[in-house]
């Protein structure tokens, strides 16, 4: 057990979804990534019981960004986890509310720190469990109906590797690292943050309302999962084979899927995806639950800097905001940086 002046550290990661958007709670296939961009939660026992939480920024990207903190210990209480009274500090470099999962990352952050308080393993059975009670905590107590992908994604990703992730079985999602040899192979991926910002807890619509079409089975919106599974079950046998051009038509054709019949795009996205692809990139599209945040490029890594000053040209052609720009890599999940035991 951890002293009372001790404090334990963890980080969780971001992700970026490579392909596979909108399919894991339509019991469908999904492909993401951990990135370096993150959430660190620094956690010391209280001796009153209370649970005391400061940020320097509001790192879910919501003004009740508490609400996300509270959730997961309430969850694993729930669960019989005897958690006691905590400070806890957050710090992140994620883009709030910008489709890279933020709001999963202070989850996962907090539920790592707690685990390493009270002395949980953090085996791939206890990382399961840490991420369906994260789950929960965003679907429960924020009201983001959330299908699992962002959590799972935290939690068991790993470097060099994306996350195959079959939703199948919703309560057992089947999960296989996949190799992603991107860099080894001259290439780069590149986000570009729209600063077009979304809240999957919004109750008015977007990510809500498409749960309910695809429930009803709206045939457009059916379509869009259908097609995106076949995309996904292709990608991997593409990154398999380093088919590297056959990957980013996949990742375009994804994208327009999710613009014509999921409609989850927005002007800012198109404009960044088509000014992409004009530049050289390989693929392109929107990735997260879409009404905003960010685009994935599969890019020759000597071509990164024509595609991004390329899309920075066609935002300010429409005078909007410049986005920002992240290369990425798969990353490392959650891990416990010190303290612990």
């Amino acid at each position: 057990m951890t002293s009372p002046s001790a404090p334990v550290v963890a980080r969780a990661p971001g992700r970026v979804n490579l392909i596979g958007e909108h399919t894991d709670y339509n019991g469908g296939l999904c492909l993401p990534f951990a990135i370096d961009l993150a959430t660190t939660a620094t956690v010391r026992r209280r001796s009153d019981g209370r649970i005391r939480t400061t940020s320097r920024e509001a790192v879910a990207g919501d003004r009740h960004w508490q609400e996300y903190v509270v959730g997961v210990v309430a969850q694993l209480r729930r669960i019989g986890w005897e958690v006691p009274g905590l400070d806890i500090d957050l710090v992140s470099t994620l883009p709030l509310g910008g489709g890279l999962s933020s709001s999963a990352a202070l989850e996962c952050a907090v539920a790592t720190a707690i685990a390493g308080v009270v002395g949980a393993p953090l085996d791939e059975s206890g990382r399961r469990v840490l991420a369906e009670a994260c789950r929960r905590a965003e679907t429960d107590h924020v009201g983001a109906p959330t299908g699992g992908m962002d959590q799972l994604a935290a939690m068991l990703c790993s470097p060099g590797h994306a996350l195959l992730i079959d939703f199948a079985d919703p309560g057992c999602p089947a999960t296989t690292p996949v190799p992603l040899p991107i860099a080894a192979d001259g290439l780069s991926l590149l986000v570009s943050d729209s600063r077009v910002r979304h809240a999957l807890a919004d109750g008015d619509g977007g990510y809500a309302q498409r749960r309910r079409e695809c429930a009803a089975g709206d045939p457009r919106r059916r379509r869009h999962v259908a097609t995106e599974n076949a995309r996904v079950r292709a990608a991997v046998d593409a990154i398999g084979d380093r088919d590297w051009p056959r990957l980013g038509e996949l990742m375009t054709a994804s994208h327009v899927s999710l613009r014509d019949d999921y409609e989850v795009s927005v002007p800012q996205l198109d404009r960044a995806v088509d000014a992409a692809l004009a530049a050289g990139a390989l693929g392109a599209r929107l990735t997260g639950g879409g009404f905003g945040g960010c685009t994935i490029a599969l890019v020759a890594a000597d071509r990164v800097g024509a595609v991004r000053e390329a899309v920075d040209a066609a935002y300010a052609e429409r005078r909007w905001a410049s986005p920002r720009h992240h290369v990425v890599a798969p990353g490392p999940g959650a891990q416990v940086l010190r303290g612990g035991g």
